[in-house]
């Protein structure tokens, strides 16, 4: 497990640096490299950071972490806030960005589909982390945390959009960097339970990330 603390306003672009260092990393050593996305504001801010940055993204596969199940151009998707704050801003060719179709009727049909796109190991995950310590769409006491063969699931949050699909841990636990980004005094006790209080990944989801890299801003991590 690695921390990084550091203001609140450089944290986009500390964190953006990294997943830039891990998939030039990844080109280097396998000639390709994937990174899954998360929804949420920090991240966001991540990502329009990551977009100014020089990367091959002709041979970068990306990936979404969960989705609501919405369509593509909804508010609440995490794809139409990745367009916007990613995609718009670089170039990569359309067959590198693979999103999970939220707006599928059947949404077993739907997570089926994105299993068979995923990689074996995902190069870079990045993860939010919920004032619940939820991560993806992986909720406390979410039967999807005992999956052990599966790896992309429907699930039901208790924040609307309820439906959703989520990676399930075991494709947080192949990935070869889970790097999770935590900011504000709400994600202090979350993060304190991840990272010092017993491994129970059914109470505290995030703690699938535990032996991540972790970026906090100092409010995150003032539990600590």
């Amino acid at each position: 497990m690695e921390r990084i603390v550091c203001d609140s306003k450089d944290l986009p672009a500390r964190a953006a640096a990294r997943i830039a260092l891990e998939l030039t990393r990844a080109l280097g050593e396998r000639g390709r490299a994937s990174l899954a996305l998360a929804g949420g504001t920090t991240p966001k801010a991540t990502y329009e950071a990551l977009a100014g940055l020089p990367l091959d993204w002709s041979s970068i596969d990306v990936f979404f972490g969960d989705e609501r199940c919405v369509p593509a151009d909804h508010a609440d998707s995490n794809y139409r806030m990745a367009k916007a704050a990613l995609f718009d801003r670089i170039q990569i060719p359309s067959e590198r960005v693979h999103r999970m179709q939220g707006e599928l009727a059947d949404r077993e049909q739907a997570a089926r589909l994105y299993e068979a796109q995923l990689p074996d190991r995902l190069d870079v995950v990045v993860l939010g982390i919920g004032e619940d310590a939820h991560t993806a769409s992986l909720f406390p006491g979410a039967a999807a945390l005992r999956e052990e063969a599966r790896r992309v699931l429907p699930v039901t949050g208790p924040k609307p959009p309820p439906e959703r699909l989520s990676v399930t841990p075991p494709v947080l636990r192949a990935a070869r960097v889970c790097l999770v980004l935590g900011s504000g005094a709400g994600k202090a006790e979350p993060v304190r339970r991840a990272l010092l209080d017993p491994v129970d990944v059914v109470s505290t989801p995030i703690q699938l990330a535990r032996d991540g890299v972790w970026f906090l801003d100092p409010a995150a991590a003032s539990a600590l």
